[in-house]
């Protein structure tokens, strides 16, 4: 590890440079002052009022698709705001820049990975939910495989959300308490609350109008600090300086080994796939895209993140490279300032803000509302999965206002788990990786069973629940594997040649002054060697894993006729995605690999004519619905594609919107 001649080598000065009461001058952490604790008390009063006020406007509003889809009817731009705030949280907030702290500013390459999310979950997956108007994303998986498929992956939704919201609940609460003194069970507590009863009572929409707010509030504290950080440290050109001596500069890894925790490949394909299983067919994120009126507005409510995303992950960054040039002389985690590297910022944050009374508060405001954003979207989704996947799915018909209460009371139920599962978040360290390593280990298997029904003609319902369990129970072993055997990582430069040691106590002094850990080497044997698979990776590895036995199963078992299947259902990669799309029809044709897409590009007009897409007009006009299978669940039988509808009942009582359809009755669902 680090020693003093080795920041001594490449130049860390040794002298002072940061004069003041910040803690490597003091020895002590700053604390909370009363005005601070006033700013994140209104966070949650707003949040909960905003809440309130949705649930009496709407309260004469007993339909289900009100309170769980917003009436269907939204403007994209909160929907959009909603969308960010959902997985943005405070995970985010804290992880990118101990990122920048710990390691190098190769991560920002996961920008160009959104880039690809984004198409992705605009263009191929969220076209087929919203054509299908579903409620819960897992209504899919009945209508292409069969009802067990849709309870098994719904629950398996579930389990990752429950755990995901302890993560985001306790990870800031905890951090906070550790460094400034800000009570911890009064934070998890008085959060989950809050957050729990404005959702119940308010729904999505109540969930919308909150997020939007405190996605203003998460931008406003990272913007409070950056510009605190960046007018302490003099200069980016000082900040840069910094980064360069301690190793923190790094561009241009090209590796193709995936043991390497990050490399641009890592960063840009396994975070696509990460990031993609949570836009594109996470069941939070599905439920906000079909609020919109049309599939266009969904789509534009989903584009609207890429540079959201990219704005809250390059200035958390920027944030990270000052905070390092900071701590340069004095690492708070070698001094025991701070237990572990979630607690870095809140400590920056008390240092460089604290003598501006109340802008510490903005800051944990605008913390507080991503983990409220990202708790009230979960609970939102949960309640909506299990009322329609495992209740009215098992049940005979329940009225709209029965189901609404039993959604409200799950929720309720739901939030209660929340808080009991706070305890399990402690244990998982950091908390960027875990968060994204939750989403490989068990939004991989999801993401690869929607991939499996939509790409995959062939797979059947044996295929898929084999592929399900099959990469879940390999995603698992990996992940607990790497947990308990810690495969070393390569570490910034971190020093402590400029600590104020005449100030600090005897346990700080005893911290600095032992001897810096040292790196045993890692048994690489079978099956230790798999355990050393990038986090990043978890998301592709449970795809590849899910359909290879999907279809290995589906083979064995027999596999399903294309021809039978509900257009609706398949995505024809060759009719969606650049270049593939420009490729000529007689190419194209087999491509689609015998499912009947007729219809397709297709609405029907008035007058009962029809407009085609060009190229698509040699594909079979066999009509006879028989052909495609019953698969809307209600005993519907169509031939509607993945981009447009005929103007159809589609089961529910729901129509495609107008406005899908631009001027020649056409939606493009390609990029």
């Amino acid at each position: 590890m680090q020693d003093l001649a080795a920041c001594k080598a490449v130049g860390v000065p040794r002298e002072p440079v940061y004069h003041g009461d910040y803690s490597f001058n003091t020895g002590r952490l700053k604390q909370f002052s009363a005005l601070d604790y006033v700013f994140f008390s209104a966070v949650l009063v707003i949040s909960a009022s905003i809440g309130l006020y949705h649930a009496w406007k709407d309260r004469r509003k007993m339909a289900l698709d009100d309170y769980l889809l917003a009436g269907r009817s939204m403007n994209p731009l909160p929907v959009g705001l909603s969308l960010l705030a959902s997985f943005m949280s405070a995970i985010t907030l804290l992880g990118t820049p101990a990122e920048m702290y710990n390691y190098t500013t190769i991560y920002v390459w996961i920008g160009l990975g959104y880039f690809l999310v984004i198409a992705g979950a605009a263009h191929i997956y969220i076209p087929v939910f919203y054509n299908l108007q579903v409620t819960s994303a897992y209504e899919y998986l009945e209508k292409r495989f069969n009802k067990g498929v849709r309870t098994a992956a719904s629950l398996t939704f579930v389990l990752q959300m429950i755990l995901y919201m302890a993560l985001v609940l306790y990870a800031p609460s905890l951090a906070l308490n550790a460094v400034t003194g800000f009570t911890l069970w009064g934070a998890v507590i008085s959060v989950g609350v809050v957050c729990t009863i404005y959702t119940a009572l308010g729904g999505m929409k109540a969930v919308l109008w909150t997020d939007c707010f405190q996605v203003v509030m998460m931008l406003v504290g990272i913007l409070a600090i950056l510009i605190r950080g960046a007018t302490t440290i003099g200069s980016w050109d000082a900040a840069w300086e910094s980064a360069r001596r301690t190793n923190r500069i790094f561009f241009d890894d090209f590796r193709a080994d995936p043991s390497i925790r990050h490399t641009v490949w890592t960063l840009v394909i396994g975070g696509y796939f990460t990031w993609v299983a949570i836009f594109g067919v996470n069941q939070a994120q599905v439920q906000r895209a079909v609020t919109c009126r049309s599939l266009k507005q969904a789509q534009f409510a989903i584009w609207m993140n890429f540079p959201g995303l990219c704005i809250i992950l390059y200035l958390s960054c920027l944030i990270g490279i000052f905070m390092a040039a900071f701590y340069e002389n004095c690492d708070p985690l070698k001094a025991e300032f701070v237990d572990d590297s979630n607690q870095l910022l809140p400590m920056f944050v008390m240092d460089v803000l604290a003598d501006v009374v109340g802008l510490p508060g903005l800051f944990v405001a605008g913390l507080f509302s991503g983990a409220l954003s990202t708790i009230s979207s979960g609970l939102n989704s949960i309640s909506a999965a299990i009322l329609e996947d495992c209740i009215r799915n098992y049940s005979k018909e329940i009225p709209d206002g029965r189901a609404r209460l039993i959604s409200q009371m799950l929720a309720l139920g739901f939030g209660v788990v929340c808080l009991a599962l706070t305890y399990v978040a402690s244990q998982l360290g950091s908390v960027l990786q875990a968060a994204l390593s939750l989403f490989g280990m068990i939004g991989g298997p999801l993401l690869g069973v929607f991939s499996l029904g939509m790409f995959f003609p062939w797979a059947n319902s044996a295929g898929a629940l084999t592929g399900l369990f099959g990469s879940l129970v390999f995603m698992f072993w990996i992940g607990v594997g790497a947990a308990v055997k810690e495969p070393p990582q390569t570490k910034a430069l971190r020093c402590i040649s400029n600590c104020n040691i005449t100030a600090f106590d005897n346990a700080t002094l005893t911290a600095l002054l032992k001897p810096w850990k040292v790196t045993e080497a890692y048994d690489t044997s079978p099956p230790n060697e798999l355990y050393t698979l990038s986090y990043l990776w978890y998301s592709a590895t449970a795809v590849a894993t899910c359909i290879i036995l999907g279809m290995a199963v589906s083979f064995i078992t027999g596999f399903q006729k294309p021809s039978e299947l509900d257009p609706r259902l398949v995505v024809p990669l060759c009719d969606t995605i650049f270049p593939l799309y420009l490729l000529p029809e007689r190419v194209r044709r087999p491509l689609r690999f015998g499912v009947d897409h007729t219809g397709k590009f297709e609405k029907k007009a008035a007058s009962g004519e029809h407009t085609k897409e060009p190229g698509i007009s040699t594909i079979s006009n066999d009509s006879d619905p028989e052909k495609h299978g019953a698969s809307n669940g209600h005993g519907d039988k169509a031939h509607n594609g993945v981009g447009e509808f005929h103007d159809i009942d589609l089961g529910n009582g729901a129509h495609p919107a107008d406005d899908s359809y631009d001027e020649n009755g056409k939606v493009d669902t390609k990029f």
